[in-house]
């Protein structure tokens, strides 16, 4: 099925981290995104996991997102597949929506490894970052080319939601105002 199913969904959140986010293009944006995206999840009860690359070097994660509910995985190599602790956390089908920096670093490892693992991959375009834009965009289109799906923060909050008598409806769309 193409839409989002929010019961299937597990939200991926991937090195956000305190020394980091300054240097992203556009990490202001980002960031919301990625803490709409949080906040959507805890209220559908979608569970979640967040990695640190090297946080001994790039610190914990950003205050805005250190609060998201699920197991924090901490790993040194780029691709998150390679912790045997995050393959843990996300074990089952369970659709993964990914979010985080850098894009064409750990998110775009991260991603491939997945598509190798044959996952359904949902990459949120408005919500991962990069330092250069270039960078970004190069990652997003080779991440489609797998056949990582390339949705927007909006995109999923609304699937997720599918009507707007969803019992979280109001909370849910309050994120996007």
């Amino acid at each position: 099925m193409p839409l989002l199913i929010a019961r299937n969904a597990m939200l991926v959140v991937i090195d956000f981290q305190a020394r980091l986010m300054p240097a992203i293009h556009a990490g202001d944006k980002v960031l919301l995104n990625a803490g709409r995206l949080a906040e959507a999840a805890r209220l559908l009860e979608i569970p979640a996991v967040l990695t640190e690359q090297n946080p001994r070097g790039l610190g914990p994660t950003v205050p805005e997102l250190a609060g998201t509910a699920g197991p924090l995985i901490s790993k040194m190599s780029f691709d998150a597949c390679a912790e045997a602790a995050f393959l843990d956390a996300i074990a089952g089908d369970r659709e993964l929506v990914i979010c985080g920096c850098e894009a064409h670093v750990c998110v775009g490892q991260t991603v491939l490894s997945l598509l190798e693992h044959r996952r359904r991959v949902i990459v949120v375009a408005d919500a991962i970052g990069s330092r250069a834009p270039e960078s970004r965009e190069i990652a997003i289109s080779r991440m489609a080319a797998h056949g990582a799906e390339i949705v927007t923060t909006e995109m999923v909050l609304f699937e997720w939601l599918r009507t707007a008598t969803h019992t979280q409806f109001r909370a849910v769309s309050k994120l996007i105002r």
